[in-house]
Order: C-alpha cells, then structure tokens, then sequence
C-alpha cells in the first residue's frame, strides 16, 4: 500500500520450488493526497483505501490464497491516524498490513531490483521516486553498502510546492526551488555515495518509467524500444516540455500517463537532482520494485529454496521458467554439458573464437531448448521459441532473449538460415554466431537421443583441412545418439566447411 497506489501479487509455491505468478494488479488511490501539510490521512483518501483493499482480498481468495503479506509505505508511516486506517482495513478487508520504515523499505526495493538485474560484479546505484518518499541504495549482486529514504515524493512535493489550484505552466523560479529543497535533504546521504566508485544506475517506480517512456515517445519515437533507459540530457529535455505547459496540455503529452500529469514534474524533480549531482549520465528504468523484494525476501525466509542463495538473477530466471514449465531437468542439464564441452574444445583448436558472453546464452538456452514440451511435443522447438520470447527473463536484454529464443528453435528440424524471418531482429554478426552455437545444441541434443545420459563426455580432438574429429565417450550400448550424430553431419558440414568424424569410447570398457 504505497502513497500513490495499491498493488497486489498473488503467486503459487509449486512442489518444485518454482512458483508462478498468477495476477498482478495496481489501483491509484492517492492515500497521500493533502496529508503531509498536516500529517492525516483524509476521510476519502481512506474509504479509497480500504475499498481497493477489500476488492484486492477478495480476488486473491478466488485463487485459493492461504498466506498474505501486505505492507504500507510513507503515507501510512507518518499519518497521525495511521491505526484508524489500518482498524479499518483489517475489519472490512480482513487484512493485517505492516507498516514498514524508510530503510526497510529501501532494502526491500533493492532486493526486488538486484534480484532481476545482471549486475554481475558492477557496483549500481539504485533510485526509487514514490509518492511520499524516495528511496536510495548502493550495491552489487548480492549485497547493499548504503540504504537511505527520503521524505522527498512526488504528491509530497507537489503538495508543498504546486498548490491544487495551480494549473498553469510551472515557472523556472518554482522549480529551482523544488531542486533546492531536495538538495538540501539529501546533501549528506551524497557525501556517502559520492565515496563508491558507482558502475550503473537503475530506476524502478511508476514515475521514473514514466519519464522514460515520454523521453521515447518525444524525443526517439522512430527507434525501437529495446530496454528502457533515460539520459540526463533527455531527462533535462522532458522537464523543460513538462514545466512550460499548463496541467491540461501536460496530460497529452506524448506517453505520459495522464493521472500523473499534475505531480510528475516534481517527481522528475528529484531524479534531475540526483542525477546531477551523482553526474550520471544515463540510467536504465525497472519494472521491478518493492512488490518483487517483499516476494524475494519470503521466499529466502523459506528451507533450502534453490531460487536464491548463491544463483545469479540470470541463473534464477532461467531455472525458474524451466521448472515453471517441467522440463526434464536431468536431460536438460546432460545437454547442456555436453553443449559446452563442444563450445569449449571448439574453441580451443580455433573453430570459433566466441567469448563467454556467447557461452553463457548458449548455455541457458541448451537448458530451456525443450520448454515448448509444455504445450505440446509436436513442434515443441517452436513452443519454446515463444516461452522463452515472451518471458519475463531477469537479467536478460531483450537482444539476449531473442538469441536464445532463437538458439531453442533451431535445436532441431531446420537450422537457421540469415534471412529466416524469426531472426530478422538480430544483427548479422549474431546470425553467424546463431548458425555456429545452434549446431552444438543439435549435436549436444543427438548426444541424449535417448534420455538417459549414456555420453558421459564429448570434445573435438583434431581439425584437418576437410574434417573435423569428434570424440564421444559413452558407456554401454548408445545407437540412438549414433544415428542422431549421423542425421547431423550434413547439416554441420553446410557451416563448418568440414565433414565431421567421430569415434566411440566406451567408458565401461576402458
């Protein structure tokens, strides 16, 4: 329950610790709407509350959910009457909400978007603008150095500095203020920061997202969207449009979302400062946030869940969607050993010279190049073509997911072709790269023919000037792989050049 709006999560725990998102809902309700001038929430304002509240319960019981977790954010924290509203949402909701402070809240917003970003070992500046506060955090993959709140919002701010009635332009002289105002509150959290060599800078909440879909709208709307992201000189671009317009021109603007017409300059406000002050030029915009970390931080509360601990956000995604699916995660792990043996003994007798930012999108979609099973097997490669395009992989660019989407289609039937017209989107040095890793997924798939882990171990051993040698350690009787070797020399010598040979080891044998 945030200043701004209510959102809701409903998601089934499934057997296999994946879990499944079932809904996602968000209602504006404007909870902090004339509070901070004197610290109470309105009459209204509540009764909004509490209808979305009880709306929001009911359709979560209509999944069967047995557990809640529900916390408030600023507007609830500093309201005078803060038990009033929750008495009132707890009798007519049957709902007990956490109130939660400003640095457990920034916590939990880092957890969200660490959780589902491909930091790696970058050190990133996370930026939260709500509604009443904004929250800051510094940190790498899997830990925070700084957490801080702000009572700096965008009702908040407009509140103190655009009066109700104010519906024209907002003049330079208004708006410097507002800058001065949020400089003087975050003066010595900068101090800190300032002191941490900062790789990138992450925004999540609607206003920011906002911001940057104007900035494309308005500035770049002949380029496609790829991620989201907004530059300073962008950001400056927009403020100086927002700010010379009267609210009602303000609402038509190019991609803004009308209902925040009237508070997104002071929202904008407080991105321009921090991002001014902390000289960053660019910074790429999240969907993810406070509702995805509450989600984290329960599941890492849970025994030996696998999602979490020691796995990378890429890792976590691609297991999740894996088991959100049940996949044969015994044949999907036998190939994709096998797959990355064939990239590296490749690599090594310079067959290619992909480095591991190929490797590791090679290895995550050998481990979901059967996920289409799970709407039919007839096809299946093109099913998991889909799921994987339009998941929600964390981590991923939208570039990468296509690459690997594309890497799943073609690990059997047709091999890609430059001009198919599913890789159109890609540039023509990643359909070469496509070409080259999708035959080691045909070969790492022919390796399993049979489900049962017969190949213990697989690499090239020699390149002559025609043939390429390939040696297969199996154990016991493995003619099904034999044959599905053979079914892809044609297919391997169209993009190698070279025919390919291979011998058996049985391993049992010695």
């Amino acid at each position: 329950m945030g200043t701004n709006s209510i959102r809701l999560l409903v998601v089934r725990l499934n057997p296999n610790h994946s879990y499944t998102v079932l809904t996602r809902q968000k209602q504006q309700v404007r909870l902090g709407e004339g509070e901070f001038e004197d610290d109470e929430i309105t009459p209204d304002a509540m009764e909004r509350a509490v209808v979305v509240c009880k709306k929001f319960t009911e359709l979560a019981r209509t999944f069967n959910s047995d557990e809640f977790v529900a916390v408030a954010t600023s507007a609830a924290r500093e309201a005078s009457n803060q038990n009033d509203l929750l008495r009132m949402i707890r009798l007519e909701a049957h709902l007990d909400i956490r109130v939660i402070s400003g640095r457990e809240e920034a916590r939990l917003i880092y957890l969200g978007v660490s959780s589902g970003t491909h930091l790696d070992t970058r050190t990133g500046f996370f930026i939260d603008i709500g509604g009443g506060s904004t929250e800051i955090a510094v940190g790498n993959a899997t830990d925070y150095q700084i957490l801080d709140s702000f009572r700096l919002g965008a009702i908040r701010l407009s509140n103190m500095y655009f009066p109700p009635g104010q519906t024209g332009a907002v003049l330079p002289e208004q708006y410097r203020k507002v800058q001065r105002h949020i400089k003087n509150i975050i003066v010595h959290s900068l101090t800190h920061i300032k002191k941490t060599p900062l790789d990138c800078a992450i925004g999540s909440s609607g206003t920011i997202i906002n911001l940057a879909e104007i900035a494309h709208k308005v500035l770049h709307p002949a380029v496609p969207v790829t991620d989201l992201t907004i530059s300073f000189k962008d950001l400056r671009k927009i403020i100086d449009l927002l700010c010379s317009l009267p609210l009602e021109q303000r609402r038509k603007v190019a991609g803004i979302n009308p209902e925040r017409a009237d508070i997104i300059i002071a929202g904008a406000a407080v991105l321009d400062v921090f991002m001014k002050e902390l000289s960053l030029d660019r910074i790429t915009v999240t969907s993810r946030g406070l509702q995805d970390g509450l989600l984290v931080d329960y599941l890492s509360r849970m025994d030996s869940f696998p999602m979490l601990g020691e796995l990378s956000s890429r890792q976590r995604s691609v297991l999740q969607l894996g088991r959100s699916c049940g996949i044969n995660e015994v044949h999907a792990r036998t190939v994709t050993s096998l797959v990355l043996e064939l990239f590296d003994s490749s690599k090594n007798l310079g067959i290619h010279s992909y480095g591991d930012a190929f490797r590791e999108l090679l290895e995550y979609a050998t481990f979901l190049h059967d996920i289409g099973s799970f709407i039919a097997y007839t096809n299946h490669h093109a099913h998991s073509y889909y799921i994987i395009r339009n998941s929600e992989l964390l981590g991923f660019d939208q570039n990468e997911v296509i690459f690997m989407a594309n890497l799943a289609r073609f690990h059997r039937k047709k091999t890609p072709k430059k001009k198919d017209p599913g890789i159109i989107e890609l540039d023509l040095r990643d359909r070469d790269v496509l070409r080259v890793l999708a035959a080691f997924i045909r070969l790492g798939e022919s390796l399993d023919r049979s489900h049962a882990a017969l190949i213990r171990h697989v690499r090239f051993i020699r390149v002559e000037k025609e043939t390429v040698h390939l040696e297969i350690i199996a154990r016991g009787d493995c003619q099904l792989e034999i044959w599905g070797i053979e079914n892809e020399r044609k297919a391997f010598e169209k993009v190698f050049g070279r025919k390919l040979a291979f011998s058996i080891i049985d391993s049992q044998t010695g």
